[in-house]
């Protein structure tokens, strides 16, 4: 089988500019003036549609027009529907791709590139541009000084983004790319953007471009380092009671990874208080993330400030941190480029050449070798897995940030996370990791397939791209047939992926949301992505006091025990307390019994590490206090008043043991949290006080049931009530999915249904 080539780094994006062009007696006349480079029409972010894009001929359907958008990238199977260009038969003699911009428009330039193939090498060298108000009157680009018409150089590879200017904006409706050269032996193939601005009608023959807009002042524009400290700082100076600045380490080029605290009180761990994080910027490429996050925390700051309840409840029940830029080396690379010359990889790896997202340590490999062999949970933990010995080898390919990252889940008990993409429109889930070696892709579940899918539901059920039902799939797979949600390793393997060690190392959950089809959209495009986005971003957060939450004492001094473990019968995969005893377990509704364990200390410092999530307890410092600043922030240290950590299970005789019988659902009228006390060895084991339940304050402050039983709802006045869908402004039926293949998640409204379609077409292969 025909391997792809090893492609070398891009070389820098090439502009061109040919002779002046000139428009044919009755077109709109243009000033001399030069005009300011026009935003991308919209092929690559899909606002133009498949019926806008036509062709003088196509090879086949999968190469057809609608496939011609800049980084459209190809299905497994080439040849299949979904191929990575428009590709002209072979026989036209003067093939042609069209675009119909719906409107007047001002046609300023072309960006170009080949065929993305794992088979060919396929590209335009050259090409014309004509323009038309009928699609039956044309003209072109002329050569001023021959009169004859321009060609423009074109590609000399097949990913490399090459800009072509127009000397003179041309308005039209119509613009038409006609190749006249191309790769010997290949095909004339090429994917493009257009770059254009609306300009009005005079006469009203053509319709008004709906402008891309939204309601919240915010700062909409891609900022690089040194404009995303100036923001963060502002957003610090103007709500200093509720956000933080520190820093977690630097990149290799000795950029700080800047995080952005947010809560009632920063720089301290309340008891009982869930903390949450959001990560973008891991690919530097993936621009949309970083820029999200910079709107989020203007967005909260500016809520808080107005008195919003839900914002203000979020803070305040809430420590969120916010990571915009986990590879700033690579966002640089990416923004110096441009959003639309960056390409479809140049800047992802950090600049060692590193992928982060597969820098993490392998958990899954040690884990999956130990279930095989019957040692799990008794001799190998579920839970916390330790480093391998070879990836703290002073010799070790780990980066910088990575490290970072490491240790700072190591140091904050997170409970829930999300790590922004881009490049797709969907949410993956753990495993990433296919439990088959080498297997390309696999459905691996975690024990906790219910929770992952119910939080990618919740994100993609909120997000406004992924739930419009008419849009078309960014590259070659429909993820909206499966609501928006996979399973990582059932979309395509990554091993060492941070999602997977995140669950596997500390007690947090962590999915990936791909954000958009354009990886680094125009600054034009970002107030529509914050609007697609901004309710997800709010509802997942909420989605940490899903489940149960606790404090685990000691019987005789009442005080909060640290690493207690709390496992969950039917689900194998435990969690542990923080250092002032308080724990939080995400669980869907339904009936669980618990039970919390603390294992006595070990010497033996090796083991000592195996259990080591990380963790502050009540009063504990946080990062480093700082002045305040970006300029002031300081690293990320250990802190010496943590306490030390508990080692490996001793004789079952020292253990301690408490647990609880209960059902997700009751006490949802309380909002104090309840106790769970460890008895010791020689006393009895009665059931001990329940664990306060807590649910997202979305169903909380809807519902007001009185409890949830296993495959029904209980309700006096009316057993069919309605609840809102997040973000989506109408009420529908909630729904027991009990007769779905998974048979154990609760959802409500369309995110149900989603979870029912996919459950479907996952049984139907």
């Amino acid at each position: 089988m025909k391997k792809r080539k090893k492609l070398t780094h891009p070389r820098p994006p090439v502009t061109a500019r040919p002779s002046v062009t000139t428009s044919p007696t009755g077109t709109l006349d243009l000033t001399e003036k030069q005009e300011p480079d026009c935003p991308p029409l919209g092929l690559e972010s899909l606002r133009v549609s498949d019926n806008q894009l036509y062709a003088s001929s196509s090879q086949s359907f999968g190469l057809g027009p609608h496939r011609g958008r800049l980084n459209i990238q190809s299905g497994l199977e080439d040849g299949d529907l979904f191929d990575g260009a428009w590709c002209a038969e072979q026989q036209d003699a003067e093939p042609w791709l069209q675009v119909d911009a719906g409107h007047l428009t001002r046609f300023s330039g072309i960006i170009t590139q080949g065929r993305n193939s794992i088979w060919r090498y396929d590209w335009v060298t050259s090409y014309k541009v004509q323009f038309s108000n009928d699609s039956r009157t044309w003209w072109g680009s002329k050569n001023r000084s021959s009169g004859m018409d321009a060609v423009f150089p074109a590609n000399s590879d097949p990913e490399t983004p090459v800009l072509n200017l127009l000397p003179e904006p041309q308005v039209a409706r119509f613009i038409r790319l006609l190749p006249q050269t191309w790769l010997q032996g290949g095909a004339s193939c090429l994917r493009a953007e257009i770059l254009a601005c609306p300009v009005s009608d005079p006469n009203g023959l053509f319709p008004e471009v709906p402008v891309l807009g939204s309601s919240d002042s915010l700062d909409f524009r891609h900022h690089d380092y040194k404009a995303m400290r100036k923001l963060m700082k502002q957003v610090n100076e103007q709500c200093p009671n509720i956000t933080r600045i520190y820093s977690i380490g630097r990149s290799h080029q000795g950029l700080k990874l800047y995080v952005m605290e947010m809560s009632d009180q920063p720089g301290e761990h309340e008891l009982g208080e869930p903390e949450v994080r959001y990560v973008a910027g891991m690919h530097g490429n993936e621009a949309l993330g970083r820029e999200l996050l910079l709107l989020l925390m203007q967005f909260l700051c500016r809520e808080f400030l107005r008195g919003d309840p839900r914002v203000t409840r979020l803070l305040t029940e809430t420590r969120i941190h916010l990571l915009p830029s986990m590879n700033p080396d690579g966002y640089e690379t990416a923004f110096r480029r441009g959003s639309e010359l960056v390409g479809w990889a140049e800047g992802r790896w950090n600049h060692q050449g590193i992928d982060l997202n597969h820098n993490f340590a392998d958990l899954n490999t040690p884990l999956w070798q130990a279930e095989d062999e019957g040692l799990v949970p008794d001799t190998v933990p579920n839970h916390h897995l330790p480093l391998p010995t070879y990836y703290t080898l002073p010799n070790a390919t780990v980066a910088p940030e990575t490290w970072a990252v490491i240790k700072w889940m190591q140091r904050i008990p997170f409970v829930l996370s999300a790590n922004l993409h881009g490049g797709e429109l969907v949410v993956s889930y753990p495993f990433d990791m296919t439990r088959t070696p080498w297997a390309a892709r696999e459905l691996t579940p975690t024990p906790d397939e219910a929770v992952f899918r119910w939080l990618s539901t919740v994100y993609a059920g909120s997000n406004r791209a992924m739930q419009d039902p008419d849009r078309r799939p960014c590259h070659s797979q429909d993820f909206s047939l499966y609501g928006s949600i996979i399973n990582g390793a059932d979309w395509h393997t990554v091993p060492g992926s941070m999602n997977d060690f995140s669950y596997l190392h500390t007690n947090c959950f962590e999915v990936t949301v791909e954000l958009s089809c354009d990886k680094f959209p125009h600054e034009n495009e970002l107030p529509q992505e914050w609007e697609n986005n901004k309710d997800a971003l709010l509802t997942y957060l909420e989605q940490v006091r899903m489940g149960i939450a606790g404090v685990v004492r000691d019987k005789d001094t009442e005080l909060g025990i640290a690493d207690a473990v709390i496992s969950v019968d039917g689900i194998n995969h435990d969690v542990t307390t923080a250092w002032g005893g308080d724990y939080w377990r995400l669980l869907t509704p339904g009936d669980y019994m618990v039970t919390a364990l603390q294992f006595p200390p070990h010497q033996d410092s090796q083991t000592e590490t195996s259990r080591a999530a990380g963790s502050w307890g009540q009063g504990a410092p946080g990062p480093s206090e700082a002045a305040g600043t970006a300029e002031g922030t300081e690293e990320l240290t250990p802190s010496a008043e943590e306490p030390q950590r508990l080692g490996q299970a001793g004789p079952v005789q020292n253990w301690r043991r408490g647990h609880w019988v209960g059902r997700a659902g009751q006490g949802v009228g309380e909002r104090s949290l309840g106790s769970l006390k460890l008895f010791g060895a020689s006393a009895s084991l009665p059931v001990v006080s329940m664990s306060q339940i807590l649910f997202p304050d979305l169903i909380l402050q809807t519902l007001g049931y009185s409890q949830l039983t296993s495959g029904k709802i209980v309700r006096k006045e009316d057993p069919t009530w309605v609840l809102p869908e997040p973000g989506l402004g109408r009420a529908t039926h909630f729904i027991n999915p009990s007769a779905s293949a998974a048979g154990d998640t609760w959802c409500y409204g369309t995110l149900c249904k989603h979870l029912l379609s996919a459950n479907h077409a996952r049984s139907q292969g």
